[in-house]
């Protein structure tokens, strides 16, 4: 029998989410011609998780009840008829667009359809058993085991993009680049451009923190609290020349937006990848590009194609994602949701389901 969570309401999810035991397994049969059934043994929380759980937002509504959760790894228990990219047995991990009709390996996530994503309108990761259609799930890195693989799906698939989206600004081991906080995004964006060999600045709370991202190869950690005003003209002083950076990774909205428009360098590009920031922060004109003649760019995760890609440089450079201290079980993901909200964490929040598969 299966266990999963799901979101009933969005109330928050101290309210929403309810845990559901002694559920019938999906069986062979019971799969569509390019479905298959994986038994999954790993997740990871987002930042994402948190605001489908609350009160509608800028995400949008539920299908309730959904299994929340879209970042997950597990292993394939059984594929229908017509499935040909998978069979019994391969290790995969889940790709967030569950738009069953995305045949396509290049096709872009808009953030109209965010709503039919993978735990919101769509089952997500954040049980022992699923089936998903073949197009939401790739074949895992062979390197990594599924702790580390589940947190791959958003985060990582995200500072891939930024790098790597634009054909004409792709990362090379000359590039400078200033990365935002300790988050699951920003974790993987300090591993990948110092995996590529780039030139890595990060900002930072705490001299903890600060130590963590050293350790992962940042050359520089400032800290964004002590430095509140000036972060920004800081950083691009680190840069060859007081250039600034080829690639900010943004997380903060509005109120890191300023400090990364000051960092940046002509032609350089900001990636608006969230906006964890104070809700209350001054509205940034977008008109302020222009006197910074640099590209800013928003957009959700990535493609499949680009996942992949990721995953055979993790196998290449055998790349170990930085993940938070504490580990949680599956009948236990509610205190993983509380750390997540807290803050308490580096990098992605995980579950460990592998104990709760029967």
């Amino acid at each position: 029998m299966a266990s999963q969570w799901i979101l009933a309401n969005q109330d928050g999810f101290e309210n929403a989410l309810e845990f559901q035991q002694n559920i019938p397994i999906p069986t062979a049969a019971d799969l569509g011609p390019k479905e298959v059934l994986v038994e999954l043994r790993a997740a990871s929380l987002n930042y994402r998780e948190l605001v489908i759980a609350g009160p509608m937002g800028v995400n949008g509504p539920i299908k309730p009840p959904v299994v929340p959760g879209c970042d997950g790894a597990g292993i394939i228990k059984a594929a229908g008829s017509d499935v040909v990219k998978f069979q019994v047995g391969d290790r995969v991990v889940t790709h967030n667009d569950a738009d069953v009709n995305r045949d396509g390996d290049d096709k872009v996530f808009t953030f109209a359809e965010a709503t039919s994503a993978m735990g919101q309108g769509a089952d997500g990761t954040l049980r022992t058993h699923g089936v998903f259609h073949q197009n939401a799930v790739v074949h895992a890195p062979k390197t990594l085991e599924f702790l580390a693989a589940s947190t791959l799906t958003t985060t990582w698939v995200t500072a891939w993009n930024a790098y790597f989206g634009l054909e004409s600004r792709k990362l090379t081991p000359e590039s400078w680049v200033l990365i935002q906080g300790t988050g699951g995004v920003s974790v993987a964006a300090v591993q990948i451009a110092v995996a590529f060999g780039a030139n890595v600045v990060a900002t930072t709370s705490t001299e903890e923190r600060a130590s963590r991202l050293k350790a992962l190869g940042a050359v520089a950690v400032l800290n964004y609290r002590t430095d509140a005003d000036i972060w920004g003209q800081k950083a691009r002083a680190l840069t060859p020349n007081g250039r600034g950076f080829d690639h900010i990774l943004d997380v903060g909205g509005n109120e890191t937006l300023a400090h990364s428009l000051k960092a940046v360098r002509a032609e350089g590009v900001i990636s608006l990848i969230g906006a964890v920031g104070a809700a209350s922060a001054e509205t940034v004109p977008m008109v302020l590009a222009l006197p910074h003649t640099c590209i800013v760019r928003g957009f959700i995760a990535g493609t499949r194609r680009q996942f992949q890609d990721l995953n055979r440089f993790i196998d290449e450079k055998k790349i170990q994602p930085a993940v938070d201290d504490v580990v949680f079980d599956l009948a236990d993901a509610k205190d993983a949701y509380r750390r997540l909200k807290e803050k308490k964490h580096f990098a992605k929040v995980l579950i460990n389901i592998e104990q709760s598969v029967p």
